[in-house]
């Protein structure tokens, strides 16, 4: 049994694993790069040839782990892609609109270079299309929590809860080869306990193999009580002020989770009462799809349902789709809060929301979650005193504020937490998914807390499970 490490290794993003059992290649993720300094990679062949993968098991929805399935796909992938009920959905909404983004994208590049005179580095094509996302959603085949599905011959799976964002799963892989069973654990995308909306991630008793993601080795968030103390505090003070408050979000599980969090805030008087946007076809639509899984509800989430309020329907709350809509909220003349996809700044409509704000020194630009090294997000976060924005140079004299504490993954105690509820250690930890420094630094952690010797893997590495 050999393991490639094919993606988000000694970084963030592109997540992809492809595990050899005899004859059998299964891959376990899927994920498009997204750091500037790694996109090229996007555009090299995904892994062996695309119809030698026997199978593709999705930890959840997220691009970063999902996102080159359709090119992989357009490359002659014919096997099923197995996952949750509402990854599957979320991930053929998340892939249309990626689709439809890289070709609006690819034409404003075409247009803005053929202007300067220059070619772009990368070329200005999609990585995929909206044919290929046809193509790719009948090959997905649903899996509920718990429940085994037969990969092949020798391998069984189970998705078990990773409280990341709704679907996500920890996958466990039973393999069986040479008559000896070993089990090969991938923590995917781990959650943090006690979040609101979703399950708590589940403990994992038995592996023989684990490779944990790192995002958060390093640090630990702020308790996330002090969030809704956070929120209130910036969002009282812009609006006071008379600026907006715009915060890049992510369309699935933050803008959910801010929207929470923000009716929680004004049902109870803690901020003013003022129109609150989530401009994002996208988030609408994961907004339904939340709305239909209900099945992945924590027990609070269902007392709120159950009480009669309205969660991620409340009063002055507008789910923007159109985009005459979307450019009428830069028309209002009294303040408002702005939530707007992508969470990075890289892409979509946050970017003109940000024009018209980020010069301004009475709104606040409030982000919420991680920003990968090279995106817009964090060279505004980094306090660059002016950034680019659609081919223009953009003063920065917003507020720019950060709330701790809302991370979708676990931090540097939660991981371990999580590691401590094994009955054995591994026979090997493998760290990925964080910055070369983060996992590293959680390594050495990990050594002095369990005394495990941890690997943190190179970019296609290939390692022996034995």
């Amino acid at each position: 049994m050999r393991l490639h490490f094919l993606g988000s290794q000694r970084q963030v993003t592109g997540s992809r694993y492809l595990l050899e059992v005899g004859r059998k290649r299964i891959l376990i993720d899927c994920g498009m790069f997204q750091e500037r300094d790694y996109l090229a990679r996007n555009w090299e062949p995904v892994g062996p040839p695309a119809n030698n993968i026997a199978a593709i098991l999705l930890t959840h929805a997220h691009i970063d782990h999902c996102g080159l399935v359709p090119r992989l796909v357009q490359q002659g992938f014919r096997g099923p892609i197995h996952a949750t009920p509402a990854t599957a959905d979320l991930a053929e909404l998340m892939l249309y609109d990626s689709a439809k983004i890289q070709a609006e994208d690819a034409a404003f590049k075409r247009k803005r270079h053929r202007k300067e005179g220059r070619r772009g580095k990368y070329p200005e094509v999609p990585l995929f299309t909206t044919s290929q996302v046809r193509k790719t959603v009948p090959l997905f085949e649903e899996t509920p929590y718990g429940e085994p599905v037969r990969v092949c011959d020798q391998v069984r799976a189970f998705f078990h809860d990773a409280g990341h964002i709704l679907g996500s799963a920890i996958v466990d892989l039973e393999v069986r080869e040479n008559g000896v069973t070993r089990r090969v654990v991938f923590s995917g995308d781990l959650g943090q306990w006690d979040k609101p909306i979703l399950r708590d991630p589940t403990f994992i008793r038995q592996a023989d193999f684990v490779i944990l993601e790192s995002t958060y080795g390093d640090r630990d968030h702020q308790k996330r009580e002090d969030v809704e103390s956070q929120l209130a505090e910036v969002i009282s003070e812009t609006i006071s002020g008379g600026g907006n408050v715009v915060v890049p979000t992510f369309a699935v599980e933050r803008a959910q989770e801010l929207m929470y969090h923000i009716s929680r805030l004004t049902e109870a008087g803690r901020i003013p009462r003022v129109p609150v946007f989530l401009d994002s076809p996208m988030a609408a639509d994961a907004t339904d799809i939340f709305e239909l899984h209900r099945e992945c509800y924590d027990e609070e989430m269902w007392r709120r349902v159950g009480s009669g309020s309205q969660p991620l329907r409340f009063q002055g709350l507008s789910l923007v789709r159109s985009v005459e809509q979307s450019k009428a909220i830069n028309d209002l003349k009294e303040p408002a809060i702005i939530m707007a996809p992508s969470g990075m700044c890289t892409n979509g409509r946050i970017k003109h929301h940000l024009v018209h704000n980020i010069s301004r020194p009475e709104s606040t630009i409030l982000f919420t979650g991680f920003q990968v090294r090279g995106t817009l997000g964090r060279q505004i976060l980094d306090g660059n005193p002016e950034v680019r924005i659609h081919g223009r140079l953009w003063p920065v004299r917003a507020r720019i504020a950060e709330i701790h504490g809302m991370s979708g993954h676990a931090d540097r105690s939660t991981l371990i937490r999580w590691l401590n509820a094994l009955n054995a250690p591994p026979k090997k930890l493998f760290l990925t998914h964080g910055e070369e420094h983060v996992s590293l630094a959680f390594a050495e952690h990990v050594r002095s807390v369990l005394g495990w010797e941890p690997v943190v893997p190179q970019y296609q590495e290939v390692v022996e499970l034995a």
